[in-house]
């Protein structure tokens, strides 16, 4: 008797396993998913919030190095101006100085053309390139009069001086064009530094920038702790030199005293101006008296103390005496980072008075604002 069952399709389940047919279409379809999924954009690759903050601090770091760069171009270029100007001003007086000794010479010509004296060579001295040229083929000024003579030392003369001075002031345009050029390309950077930091700020969520908020803060506390540290032991150093002094029993102060104290009322004055200024923003180039940039703070401030010191960080740290930051005293200059592209004023305590970066306003904060490690020296300016 033949069997009724009906046969059993191909891919089919049996005991709960898909025969291979079916099997190998879902391997396949699930491979082609997995590739799919590994294609495909993640929202893991955003940034975290470390790694936003660092960037955004390293394009302001950027931006305020090449602020410095702004700043020594910009005094270059100013310099070269006047430089130029002057030149300039020099070749115009001398100019005219020429042509007056020109037209002497114009005057013994026209003389002895109607007289009939020399004519034809006066004309040829007119005529030749330059006055030494034609007396090196002639005997002419053996029958000039002393005056012609003299006139035509003054034109050989005023024609050196003007060439010379030309040629000075050709080469003083194309340093100043350089400069104008380092100018405009510093601008450009620091431009573009920031525009960079605040399209990255502008990402981040209300809740991320607490966040960031949030770990700026904790950076803070630490810096506060490290200042208080520092304070401690500046505090010890000085009560030791004091006992030291004590002990020594000396008649009159010394030199050194006198000079301490000398550097302490010119501090004191450069750092009543600079609390004055805090509050105001950071500008970039900026030199006061409505914002400022960190050195145009410190120079303005030391300017009031009556020291004159140079408008970039570059300059500013070979201005005085380098000293460790353990014998830091108020008024002296901290220096950050390897690029020495930061400056601010020490207060004392392990703070300083500072103008931060763009965004920020002058403000008192602890010199480890950006950790122990971007201190790079501290330097006495007077």
């Amino acid at each position: 008797m033949a069997s009724h069952a009906r046969p059993r399709p191909a891919g089919t389940r049996v005991a709960g396993i898909r025969t291979p047919a079916l099997a190998t279409a879902a391997l396949t379809s699930v491979a082609l998913l997995s590739q799919t999924a590994t294609a495909a954009p993640s929202t893991d690759d955003k940034p975290s919030l470390e790694e936003v903050e660092k960037k955004v601090d390293d394009l302001y770091r950027q931006a305020e190095s090449a602020t410095e760069k702004y700043n020594s171009a910009k005094e270059k270029t100013a310099t070269q101006r006047k430089e130029v100007d002057t030149l300039l001003d020099d070749v115009a007086q001398r100019t005219q100085k020429l042509n007056e000794a020109r037209e002497e010479l114009g005057s013994f010509a026209a003389a002895q053309y109607r007289t009939g004296a020399s004519a034809p060579d006066t004309a040829t001295f007119l005529l030749a390139d330059t006055p030494q040229d034609y007396f090196d083929q002639t005997q002419l000024m053996g029958r000039m009069t002393d005056r012609q003579k003299g006139a035509v030392d003054d034109y050989i003369s005023a024609q050196s001086a003007t060439m010379k001075k030309r040629q000075e002031a050709t080469e003083s345009l194309e340093t100043l064009t350089d400069s104008q050029a380092d100018l405009k390309t510093a601008k450009a950077t620091v431009q573009r530094k920031l525009s960079a930091a605040r399209e990255l700020l502008s990402q981040l969520t209300a809740e991320e920038k607490a966040r960031l908020a949030a770990i700026e803060k904790k950076k803070q506390e630490e810096a506060a702790r490290k200042a208080a540290e520092l304070a401690e032991q500046q505090k010890a150093a000085q009560q030791a030199a004091e006992e030291t002094a004590a002990d020594e029993a000396a008649s009159s102060p010394s030199t050194e005293t006198s000079t301490d104290s000398s550097y302490a009322t010119k501090a004191d004055k450069a750092l009543a101006f600079a609390r004055a200024q805090v509050g105001k923003p950071y500008v970039w180039g900026a030199t006061g008296p409505d914002s400022y940039d960190c050195s145009g703070l410190t120079q303005a401030a030391w300017n009031a103390a009556g020291i004159s010191l140079p408008r970039t960080t570059y300059d500013q740290v070979n201005f005085g005496t380098t000293v460790s930051l353990a014998n830091a005293q108020p008024g002296d200059l901290v220096f950050f980072y390897d690029d020495i592209s930061h400056v601010g004023l020490y207060i004392g305590n392990g703070m300083m008075i500072h103008a931060p970066k763009p965004g920020a306003y002058v403000r008192e904060e602890s010199i480890y604002y950006d950790g122990e490690s971007a201190i790079h020296s501290v330097v006495r300016p007077a």
